[in-house]
């Protein structure tokens, strides 16, 4: 896992230091939305041909790290 997540950096000078793959301009968000809109794996690989398959896996990989460590509060009262 810890390999998959050096694929993900930030750099302010690149998407203003939103998390993207590999330094390229394409970020995990962008990654995250179209999975989320029903694209698959192999449409992004195909449309970004600059990605690579462990890409997509370390957007998900990081994202799930996010939500891992989010602080869950009470629902009920808000």
């Amino acid at each position: 896992m810890e390999n998959l997540l050096q694929r993900i950096t930030f750099d302010q000078n690149v998407l203003r230091g939103k998390p993207v793959i590999r330094g390229l301009r394409v970020s995990v968000e962008m990654i995250l939305e179209l999975l989320a809109k029903g694209s698959t794996r192999q449409e992004i690989l195909e449309d970004y041909p600059v990605l690579e398959p462990e890409d997509i896996q370390a957007a998900l990989t990081y994202a799930q790290q996010l939500v891992a460590g989010e602080v869950v509060l009470d629902r009920t009262s808000v």
